[in-house]
C-alpha cells in the first residue's frame, strides 16, 4: 500500500506572535510553541519544504504602552525586533525537536541572524531546512501579514497558510452566533465583498494579484497542518 503524498510541497506558514502565548497574557509559553513546532516537523518529515513568517504581537503588546504617541516608523522597527526575538526562540524549539532551522532578516543584525537572501533561502528549502523569515519585510508601515504574502510570492510557496485561533472563515463569529457556518472555500472576491478581514488589504491584493491561494486554519487544532498539506476539507481556502 503507497502512502499518500502531501498535496502541497512547499508552504508558507504565517504564525502570529500571539500564537505563541498560549494561555499567557504575553511572552512565549514553552509548551505552546513545543507542540507548533511538532506539528511543523511532521510536515516537513512527509517531504514538504516549510517557511515561516512569525509577528511579534507577544511581545510588543508588552511594551505597546510605553509605544503611544511614538514615532510609527520607530514603533514599527521596535515590532520588528520583536519577530526576531520570537524567530529565535522558534528555531531553537526546532533545533531541540531535530529540526535544522534558519533564520534569516529583512533587517542587518549579521551577529545575531543571517540576512534575508531569496538564492539561499530557496537553497535552505530544496535542503529540507525550515526557514523563518525575520523582521517583517523590514520596512515600516507594512504588516507580518505582508510580509508572509511577499515571501510566499518570492519563494513559490504553493500555498500561504494563515494560522489562528478558529478552524477557518465562517458566516458570522462562531462564539456569537451558533448558526455560523465555515466557509470550505472562498474566491479572493468573495471574501472583499464580505469584508472578512482574513489578511490586511495590503497583503491579501498581493496574494490575489499572483495567484497565491490563502488557507486560514486553526494552529491550535491537533493534527490541522497536516490535514492542510495533505488536501483535506480542513479551514477555509481563499483562492482567484
Amino acid at each position: 500500500m503507497t502512502k499518500a503524498k502531501p498535496a502541497h510541497k512547499r508552504i508558507l506558514l504565517k504564525l502570529s506572535g500571539e500564537a505563541l502565548m498560549g494561555d499567557d497574557a504575553f511572552g512565549i509559553n514553552r509548551a505552546t510553541i513545543e507542540r507548533i513546532v511538532a506539528e511543523i516537523a511532521e510536515v516537513t518529515r512527509m517531504g514538504v519544504e516549510v517557511a515561516v513568517v512569525i509577528g511579534g504581537g507577544n511581545i510588543f503588546r508588552g511594551v505597546a504602552g510605553g509605544s503611544a504617541g511614538m514615532d510609527r516608523a520607530t514603533a514599527d522597527y521596535m515590532g520588528m525586533l520583536a519577530t526576531v526575538m520570537n524567530a529565535l526562540a522558534l528555531a531553537d524549539a526546532m533545533d531541540k525537536a531535530g529540526l535544522t532551522a534558519r533564520v534569516m532578516s529583512a533587517i542587518g543584525i549579521e551577529q545575531v541572524v543571517e540576512p534575508y537572501v531569496r538564492p539561499k533561502a530557496l537553497q535552505y528549502l530544496e535542503e529540507g531546512k525550515v526557514v523563518v523569515f525575520a523582521a517583517g519585510t523590514g520596512n515600516p508601515f507594512f504588516t507580518t501579514d505582508t510580509a508572509a504574502a511577499l515571501r510566499g510570492a518570492e519563494i513559490g510557496a504553493a500555498l500561504v497558510l494563515k494560522a489562528t485561533k478558529v478552524d477557518g472563515v465562517y458566516t458570522a463569529d462562531p462564539k456569537k452566533d451558533p448558526k455560523a457556518t465555515r466557509y470550505a472555500r472562498l474566491s479572493f472576491d468573495e471574501a472583499m465583498a464580505q469584508n472578512l478581514g482574513i489578511m490586511d488589504a495590503t497583503a491579501f491584493a498581493l496574494c490575489r494579484d499572483q495567484k497565491l491561494p490563502i488557507k486560514v486554519f486553526s494552529i491550535f487544532k491537533p493534527g490541522a497542518l497536516k490535514a492542510v498539506v495533505m488536501g483535506a476539507d480542513e479551514g477555509t481556502l481563499v483562492h482567484v
